[in-house]
């Protein structure tokens, strides 16, 4: 890998793999209708738990800072094995949100050009564009990419700060006081808050692609753990500052969850005019999401082939043009949104969304146990940036967060969906478990498992 990312362009890229629109926007409603406008408490909440993952995270890139974060991470930490399924959630996880991402995208981007209501055919064959769009733009090198990603921050950023800001100078509806408020009014309950919280997961992940490019940074041991903080901290505070605005300015807080609540309001507040600038800001969110995630699993992928542990390692661990880019990864992981895409309006593709949040939190999951493993047992070594004496009580409490939301998140919750929406994590869960556990038995394990024994040796 050549380098071609310093701290900004790093620091760049994670921003925009989580990506403030995204995060936002995405869930909005679900939470609202889940925990009523309590629910942003579930945003300090999920990022108070996820800043510590991004300190022990920052820890393990300064000491491991290899192309791959958790994949690298978890096999240095756990053993090859704990690698090995790490990078086996992470690549269904953010393969599936690739396809989600252009999916949303598309349906943005066909309602700013005035196709009010566009069907299913239409939306699916404009995320096909999109998806080819992000892809070429991944394989032509680094430097497209990072215009790409820092045009979408500046755009992101403004829009954050000035919408949340318009909003609670000029039109809030609603006391400060609804933010305690749970659904019709009531108290802020404990089930609903944890619903919402599990919603929120999906709002604060993809901080780690500042780790997948490690190889990529000019000084990862210092700059990756620096990009993954500040990033998440960014985020998490134009989230909260913006969804505080929205919600204080919700006109009829009883009737928002019914339709869809951020439409609504600006559409009130400032008239159908502002709906096509700010579609165009929501397809630059989720096109600027759609490659710094790609250009995150590609890395994984193209890691992973590189210690022969994929089928197909020689074609998938290779460079290409003159940039040194993993083309072929990076095709993979199109290939495999572009089927997802075209399942898109099914049942099964319903289904398969929802495990691109548990997929996230099971890959992260396994760095950070085995580094807690590692404090437990005394073994741990710190690289360049570490949290001194909070480094081993930090892990401690990341670990049990990580526990705690994955159960959360898998937990079957009646949505009055079909049984097997409400059964999805769990399902998904549990089959990409048993396929990665056959393929690791019959393929991974005798490649991977002698090529770490000659390492350590």
């Amino acid at each position: 890998m050549r380098k071609g990312f310093n701290l900004r362009s790093a620091t760049a890229l994670a921003f925009a793999d989580v990506s403030p629109i995204v995060a936002l926007y995405a869930i909005f409603t679900l939470g609202l209708l889940a925990a009523g406008p309590g629910f942003w408490w579930a945003f300090p909440i999920v990022l108070a738990g996820q800043l510590l993952v991004a300190c022990v995270f920052g820890e393990l890139a300064s000491r491991w800072p290899y192309e791959g974060s958790v994949y690298q991470w978890a096999r240095h930490v756990h053993g090859p094995g704990a690698g090995w399924f790490s990078a086996w959630a992470y690549m269904w996880g953010l393969t599936i949100a690739l396809s989600a991402l252009s999916y949303g995208a598309a349906g943005f981007l066909l309602q700013a050009l005035g196709v009010d209501e566009p069907g299913n055919l239409a939306t699916m064959a404009t995320a096909l564009g999109i998806l080819a769009f992000g892809s070429v733009a991944n394989i032509v090198g680094r430097g497209t990419l990072k215009v790409l990603v820092i045009a979408s921050l500046f755009c992101e950023v403004l829009a954050s700060v000035v919408l949340g800001t318009v909003l609670l100078a000029f039109y809030r509806e609603n006391p400060v006081s609804v933010l305690f408020d749970g659904i019709g009014g009531a108290p802020l309950l404990g089930a609903p808050l944890l619903a919402a919280t599990a919603y929120v997961g999906w709002s604060f992940v993809g901080f780690e692609a500042a780790g997948s490019i490690a190889e990529e940074v000019e000084r990862p041991e210092r700059d990756v753990p620096k990009a993954l903080i500040v990033a998440l901290a960014a985020v998490g505070a134009l989230v909260m500052y913006s969804a505080a605005g929205l919600i204080l300015a919700i006109p009829d807080l009883e009737a928002a969850a019914d339709g869809d609540p951020v439409s609504d309001t600006l559409v009130h507040h400032f008239g159908s005019g502002i709906g096509r600038p700010l579609l165009v800001v929501f397809v630059i969110g989720f096109v600027a999401s759609f490659l710094a995630v790609q250009a995150a699993v590609s890395r994984v992928i193209w890691a992973s082939a590189r210690d022969k542990a994929l089928p197909g390692s020689g074609v998938l661990g290779r460079l290409a043009l003159a940039e040194r880019m993993p083309v072929n990864a990076i095709l993979l992981t199109a290939v495999g949104a572009t089927v997802f895409v075209l399942l898109s309006g099914s049942a099964l593709y319903s289904v398969l969304v929802n495990f691109t949040t548990i997929g996230f939190y099971v890959a992260f999951g396994l760095p950070v146990w085995g580094s807690a493993l590692q404090h437990l047992r005394g073994t741990w070594r710190p690289g360049t940036f570490n949290l001194g004496r909070f480094s081993a009580p930090v892990t401690y409490v990341a670990a049990v967060w990580l526990a705690v939301q994955t159960v959360n998140i898998v937990w079957p919750r009646n949505t009055e969906e079909p049984w097997y929406v409400d059964w999805s994590m769990v399902m998904t869960f549990s089959v990409v478990a048993v396929a990665g556990a056959v393929l690791y038995l019959a393929y991974a394990r005798r490649r991977i498992m002698p090529r770490y024994a000659d390492r350590v040796t």
